[in-house]
C-alpha cells in the first residue's frame, strides 16, 4: 500500500526548499550536505529523504520552484493592451517585487543550475525561455525598429543584467524604492533604443550532412 502524505506536505516540502535556498547560497551547494539541510530544517535525515531523495533533486526543485513563481507573477500582470512604455514598465516592477525575500532563492538559480545534469537545465532554461520571451515582447514595443533584428536579444538581456543582479546593492530602507528602480530601468531602455538600428538578423545556416 502507497504511504499516505500528510497533510502539510506541500508546506514542509515548501520550508525545505526555502532552509536549502539559504544554505546553499551561504555555504556553497559542495558545502551543503543533506545532513546539515536536514539539522537546520529542524527534521531527521531520513526525513528529508522523505521530500527529496538526493541533493540535486532539492537543488532542482528550489530552482524550479522560483523560476515557475516568476513566470506566474509575470504573466499575470502581463498588458500587452497598455501603452509599450507602461507594460515594460509594470513588467520589471512586477519582476522586481517577485525577488523580494527571494535573494538566496535568486542566488541559487544564477549560481547553482550548472550544476544540474544536462536535462534537468534543459527543463529550467525551457521556463527562462517562457519569461524572457515575455519581455523581449515587451522591449520590441518600445524599440519596434529592433524587432527581428540581432540586437533585440542582446538588448533584452541588457535588462536582465540590470533586474538580476539588483540584489548585490539594493536595500528595502534605502532611497530608492522597487517602483523608482522599475521606473530607471525601464525609461534606460526607452531611451537607449531610441536612436538603435541593425539590420535584420541574418537567417541560420542549415548545415548538410556532409559538411
Amino acid at each position: 500500500m502507497a504511504r499516505t502524505r500528510a497533510t502539510d506536505y506541500d508546506d514542509k516540502r515548501r520550508a525545505i526548499l526555502d532552509r536549502s535556498a539559504e544554505l546553499f547560497a551561504e555555504h556553497g551547494y559542495d558545502r551543503a550536505s543533506m545532513s546539515k539541510i536536514a539539522e537546520a530544517c529542524g527534521v531527521s535525515k531520513a526525513n528529508l529523504y522523505h521530500y527529496y531523495k538526493d541533493k540535486e533533486e532539492l537543488l532542482f526543485d528550489v530552482i524550479r520552484f522560483h523560476l515557475e513563481e516568476l513566470l506566474e507573477v509575470v504573466e499575470a500582470i502581463d498588458r500587452p493592451d497598455l501603452s509599450p512604455e507602461d507594460r515594460l514598465r509594470e513588467l520589471v516592477a512586477a519582476l522586481l517585487e517577485a525577488y523580494r525575500d527571494a535573494d538566496a532563492q535568486h542566488n541559487v538559480q544564477i549560481n547553482g543550475m550548472r550544476l544540474l545534469s544536462s536535462d534537468r537545465q534543459g527543463e529550467l532554461k525551457a521556463v527562462e525561455r517562457d519569461l524572457v520571451k515575455i519581455f523581449s515582447d515587451a522591449v520590441a514595443g518600445v524599440a519596434p525598429q529592433l524587432k527581428g533584428t540581432k540586437l533585440l536579444k542582446p538588448v533584452t538581456m541588457s535588462l536582465f543584467g540590470m533586474i538580476n543582479w539588483h540584489y548585490l546593492w539594493f536595500k528595502s530602507s534605502g532611497e530608492v524604492t522597487r517602483a523608482d528602480y522599475a521606473a530607471l530601468v525601464s525609461q534606460l531602455i526607452v531611451d537607449g533604443t531610441r536612436n538603435l538600428h541593425a539590420e535584420p538578423a541574418a537567417p541560420s545556416r542549415r548545415v548538410s550532412a556532409a559538411e
